[in-house]
Parts: C-alpha cells; sequence; structure tokens
C-alpha cells in the first residue's frame, strides 16, 4: 500500500518509506481518483463543491473565449503540473500555457511550462494553496502569474512576476472590479467570475 494523505491525514496503515516519481505517476495514470505527489509521498484529492466548480467553469470559459485565435491554451483541473525544482505533480483549477507546451514525456499529461496558474481557495486547503503551493509554483521559470480565488468572499489576489523576480500582490473585492492578465492580454472581471455565486454575507474568513 502506498503512502497516502488528505493534506497530512494519513489515510494507510501500511506506507512505503519512499515512492519514486515513476511510480506516482504509474499508478496515477491508472487510478480512478486524482492524487498529488511530493518528496516520495502521494497526497488524495478531496472532490470540488457547487460554488468551486462554478467558478472553475467561469475562469476557464472566459479565459478560453479571449485567447482564440492566439498562442495560448486553457486546461482545467485535469492537467498535471509538475514543479521541476522540488519534483511535485499538481493539478492547478485552471492553467494557461502559451507558446510550444512542454510536458514531461509522450503521454502529454503532465505540464512543465504553465504561463498562468489560478487556485480556488476552499476551507480545508486554503493555508497549503496559500502558503506552501504558492512557494513552489514561483520558482517555476516560465510563470508570469498567479491568481487565488476566494469561494466564500468575492476577492481574487493576483501575484506578478516582476523583471526582478520578486512578486506584486494586487488584492481584487469588488464585483465591480477587473483583473488585468497582461501577459497573456486577458481580462477577468469578478462579476462574471462569481456569476451564479451566492456569498453569505456573515462569512468571517478566518485567520491566515
Amino acid at each position: 500500500m502506498v503512502n497516502c494523505r488528505v493534506r497530512g491525514y494519513q489515510m494507510s496503515s501500511k506506507v512505503l518509506s519512499y515512492i519514486s516519481p515513476e511510480e506516482y505517476l504509474r499508478l496515477e495514470r491508472q487510478a480512478e481518483y486524482k492524487s498529488e505527489y511530493l518528496n516520495g509521498e502521494i497526497f488524495a484529492m478531496t472532490g470540488a463543491n457547487r460554488e468551486h466548480n462554478l467558478i472553475s467553469i467561469n475562469l476557464s470559459s472566459s479565459l478560453s473565449q479571449q485567447l482564440k485565435g492566439k498562442s495560448c491554451e486553457v486546461y482545467g483541473s485535469d492537467m498535471r503540473v509538475k514543479v521541476t525544482t522540488n519534483g511535485l505533480y499538481t493539478y492547478p483549477d485552471v492553467v494557461v500555457a502559451c507558446g510550444e507546451p512542454d510536458f514531461e514525456d509522450d503521454e502529454i499529461d503532465t505540464l512543465l511550462n504553465p504561463a498562468v496558474l489560478i487556485e480556488i481557495l476552499s476551507t480545508s486547503t486554503e493555508r497549503y494553496d496559500r502558503i506552501a503551493k504558492t512557494s513552489y509554483y514561483r520558482t517555476l521559470d516560465s510563470l508570469t502569474e498567479h491568481l487565488l480565488v476566494a469561494q466564500h468572499e468575492y476577492r481574487i489576489e493576483q501575484y506578478i512576476r516582476q523583471e526582478d523576480n520578486l512578486w506584486s500582490l494586487f488584492d481584487y473585492r469588488s464585483l465591480n472590479d477587473i483583473v488585468q492578465l497582461q501577459s497573456i492580454g486577458c481580462s477577468l472581471a469578478l462579476r462574471d467570475v462569481y456569476d451564479r455565486i451566492e456569498i453569505d454575507p456573515d462569512y468571517r474568513p478566518k485567520s491566515r
């Protein structure tokens, strides 16, 4: 039995001390459910709720429409991304690759050069997505912009790589705001991103 966790919670009684990336990919390509991989461990991913799915579709649809006829491709959450600097295999919610997409092998299911990555935050994964995964993503030389999209409040955090390799943060919290993705020539209106999403006015985010 492989070493399998859900965000740090042990799921198996018998574990192997280390799973190689090759073994992970072999298992993953046969698995019914998706799992991430890091440092020899496999992490099972949980399913997404209604709000998460609607936001994901809204984002993908808007970007796909805007990128028609351009040299960029939009992928959903089934596209696996590898962070080569630390060996993380993960499934961002929305991925944009520009130019010639670079894949790890002939299976063409593991992208190495994303230009834009978008994560939709949830209560169970927000801390991991915001702190650990964000730091991993920023080591990707191809990455120009990274978005964190809330689902319990109207909020998009946009991180943009600068010429000095530092990252600038822009925080959008109004449905009237428009996020400009200058690196790919697209824009995302929060009103469109949150179409059909009703936010609980009593929701209070946990301290980060």
